[in-house]
């Protein structure tokens, strides 16, 4: 076994690799769905299992483990075709094999050393468009996949270094941003010279031998890590439920339950009961419900280093049908939030066992607004992508994150200025929204609130949810404030009528869209915070005054308005029952 120097090198070293990767990707990239928001990701894996050895830290960790299962379904199918060989490139965005939905294009490259197989390169990165009946892929009322957009199977990119320019001419011709998307491709592609030179290099200092040693050893150390962790969890089985508003199609709430099974180092997730099967797009495949839960642990576990050891503890049982187990035709443009509400039964679930470790419900949708149309300027398309960010939930430590990206995602929100920039579009206002997170000791953090005014004719689609189920507060901690959708149309305010779901509503100049995300839930009895946090709280907008004298159980002492805002001074907090 290598020494704990070395193996500390190694372990930095391959990390390294990785997070350059994702950060030359990110600043390459044309389309800011990924040099604005970081949809991407990058992994180096085992050659034979698929095991992930390192991943990059910059990109999404939606795909934490589900690119480990993209690139295991890869070598079965290159299996079948004489395996890999020097110079091959395989690309796929199959949702049913790669998870996620069709935007996510894998692409995945053996490294050879010596004539042998010492490795696969893998990245992910979000692709504006793929086609589909709306631009950018969300399309709320699609009831098969091929309403979403063109399917690629796992195929060769390249053949021995041989590039098949008909793969990339056909997906050209099925998309609306053809210029932008080769781009993209082009940057993917050269990221992977980064990812070699990097390995060659730790190759060459420590040699083939030493370097699957230090692998092995590092996943072994994980495994060991994680099974620690989960030795400490109460044997026994925890079960959560909670809903989706509907799916787009049919206006009535999908179930989603979990039972976590502990014994003794080991978890099963058993997700039996959970709705069989949405119409709409609010489905997602079994490799990312599966990379969800893991996702949800890792906010529990944080130190655990992400590869395949750590995934080795935690067993699975989704069934099928399921929409967490997606099959052909279903859609699965939803997929980016219904990836939020298995993070959120995971952590109602561990919550039963170990709540003094385990924060309340983030704000649980990623919203996506997709704005589409022709640049006045100079009659070029374009489509504008904005994920929703929101409140985190109260934990034992502190109170919750406010204005986060989505926990399972962690896509961030387009600056105002780069929006303003390249799309006819005006911010009226980007604004924590007040009082929006759950009450607590720990108390929720804040939604966000956003404004756009159409400078010019667009086209907008929604796809959201967490209207009708707010975020859940855990240990007596209240829910936070709902999703909220509002348009205004030729002067009159408009709800959809999915609430947090719309397709392909037409706007013209002076329309606007506001949304609202849903804050955290709260943590713990409210009346136990902190009196001088309270304060601060209301002074500083975060609660009302009627929260703070119903929920908080405070007294005003006194107002004082200074530069028109109302300030206070609280007396005392009523003694918790």
């Amino acid at each position: 076994m290598a020494d704990p120097v070395t193996l500390s090198v190694v372990r930095g070293a391959l990390e390294q690799i990785t997070d350059e990767m994702d950060l030359h990707l990110i600043r390459a990239a044309l389309s800011p769905i990924i040099s604005e928001t970081n949809d991407c990701a990058h992994g180096l894996y085992d050659a034979e299992t698929g095991e992930t050895i390192a991943q990059g830290s910059y990109g999404l960790p939606l795909f934490l483990a589900s690119m480990q299962w993209t690139v295991q379904r890869v070598i079965a199918v290159a299996k079948q075709q004489g395996g890999f060989r020097d110079g091959d490139l395989w690309i796929v965005n199959d949702p049913y094999i790669s998870g996620t939905h069709l935007n996510d294009v894998v692409l995945v490259k053996p490294v050879f050393v010596d004539g042998k197989p010492f490795g696969l390169f893998a990245n992910t990165g979000h692709w504006m468009d793929m086609g589909g009946s709306v631009p950018g892929g969300w399309a709320p009322s699609a009831t098969e996949i091929h309403q979403e957009g063109i399917i690629i199977p796992p195929m060769k990119l390249c053949d021995q270094g041989r590039f098949n320019d008909g793969v990339l001419t056909i997906i050209k011709a099925n998309v609306r941003l053809p210029r932008q998307l080769e781009g993209d491709l082009a940057a993917m592609m050269n990221v992977f010279t980064v990812g070699a030179r990097g390995l060659d290099n730790l190759i060459e200092r420590y040699g083939v031998e030493t370097l699957q040693e230090c692998i092995a050893e590092i996943l072994d150390r994980s495994e060991r890590q994680m099974r620690s962790y989960i030795a400490e969890i109460p044997d026994g089985s925890y079960r959560f439920e909670d809903w989706f508003d509907n799916d787009g199609v049919e206006d009535r709430p999908l179930k989603v339950v979990v039972t976590l099974k502990v014994e003794g180092d080991s978890i099963l997730m058993d997700f039996t009961g959970t709705e069989e099967k949405a119409r709409g797009p609010m489905n997602i495949s079994d490799s990312t419900a599966m990379s969800m839960c893991l996702v949800a642990i890792k906010h529990v576990f944080p130190d655990v280093p992400v590869n395949g050891g750590a995934f080795r503890p935690i067993g699975f049982h989704i069934p099928r049908p399921s929409i967490l187990s997606a099959q052909y035709p279903v859609p699965v443009g939803g997929t980016t939030d219904v990836t939020q509400r298995v993070v959120d039964v995971v952590f109602g679930a561990l919550a039963q066992a170990i709540p003094e470790q385990v924060p309340a419900a983030p704000f649980g949708t990623t919203g996506v607004l997709t704005i589409t149309g022709n640049r006045p300027e100079t009659g070029g398309y374009f489509v504008a992508v904005y994920p929703y960010p929101g409140g985190y939930g109260g934990s034992r430590e502190s109170d919750g994150l406010v204005n986060g990206t989505p926990p399972g995602s962690m896509a961030r929100f387009m600056s105002v200025e780069m929006s303003e920039h390249r799309y006819p579009v005006r911010f009226e206002y980007l604004a924590i929204r007040e009082e929006s997170g759950g009450a607590g000791e720990h108390r929720g953090g804040c939604g966000t609130a956003y404004g756009i005014e159409a400078l010019a004719d667009c086209t907008i689609s929604i796809l959201g949810d967490r209207v009708d189920y707010s975020p859940f507060g855990i240990g007596g901690g209240g829910k936070a404030q709902s999703n909220q959708v509002r348009l205004v149309i030729d002067g009159k305010e408009v709800i959809p009528p999915f609430r947090s779901k719309a397709e392909k509503l037409p706007l013209h100049a002076g329309d606007k869209v506001r949304l609202a995300s849903p804050g955290g839930g709260g943590y713990g009895n409210p009346r136990k915070r902190d009196p001088q946090a309270v304060e601060a709280d209301l002074n500083n907008g975060v609660i009302s005054e009627d929260q703070a004298v119903s929920i908080y159980g405070a007294t005003i002492a006194g107002r004082e308005v200074r530069n028109g805002r109302t300030f206070y001074r609280l007396e005392h907090l009523e003694a918790a029952e």
